[in-house]
């Protein structure tokens, strides 16, 4: 998912004070009843990782009849206020768009992504449901696990428990509604994470499927299928 090409967004919206972007893709006209996708990437917050490997993602979904806007966020390790910041500023960008504004707004992340969608979902005005797939959604379980080098860390600069008002676990239930898609096979972010939220935010719906950790987000991968059918859900 990585190295695989896909064609350019169908247009870039411009947000926030430091120039930050938004791949935007349009579907077809008869979508036009279906929410906006808020599509957040992952890569536990590093800076190595930005949105264009979740192109072939929104290429798939815009063909499903899925329109969505996938922000790009600052990843500056020990900061995460910033990336926190850019999702709900894309959210109000996307509110103050021409062409945007007025439809239903769902927030869908994978991974790290799932972590901001979720707390986004749980701390924006507006209610909007939220697809988190394979998220790191319990900070104090990932930072236990130390998912990916310690990633937890040092993304918050410090310990999770020092930031209860960005960990998923620990905040209200998000006032729309709430999947969560998660591989049996995930040695990633392992699915007890996910487990683990719902315990806490029982309301949510946990969909286990086969697979690991980047098939939530591939197309061509044999979870796909869930990934649509839980968007159905939301609607």
């Amino acid at each position: 998912m990585l190295t695989r090409t896909a064609s350019a967004p169908d247009a870039v919206l411009a947000y926030g004070p430091g120039g930050q972007a938004a791949d935007v893709r349009f579907a077809e006209e008869q979508a036009a009843d279906r929410p906006l996708l808020v599509v957040v990437h992952g890569g536990f917050w590093r800076p190595a990782f930005d949105r264009v490997h979740l192109r072939p993602m929104t290429e798939a979904l815009a063909a499903a009849g899925w329109p969505s806007v996938a922000p790009e966020y600052r990843r500056v390790p020990g900061r995460p206020d910033l990336a926190v910041e850019d999702v709900h500023a894309a959210v109000r960008a996307i509110g103050g768009d021409p062409v945007l504004t007025g439809r239903r707004l769902v927030l869908v992340g994978h991974s790290a992504g799932g972590h901001l969608a979720l707390q986004a979902g749980a701390t924006l005005e507006q209610p909007v449901g939220v697809l988190a797939l394979a998220p790191v959604a319990d900070l104090r379980l990932a930072e236990d696990l130390r998912l990916d080098g310690d990633a937890v860390p040092a993304f918050l600069g410090g310990a999770a428990a020092a930031r209860p008002d960005l960990d998923p676990a620990l905040l209200p239930t998000p006032r729309g509604r709430v999947r969560v898609v998660h591989g049996t096979g995930d040695g990633i972010v392992p699915i007890e994470v996910s487990e683990s939220y719902l315990r806490r935010h029982p309301t949510a719906v946990l969909s286990r499927v086969a697979g690991g950790h980047f098939g939530l987000i591939d197309p061509r991968s044999a979870a796909w299928p869930a990934v649509l059918g839980a968007l159905d859900d939301l609607c």
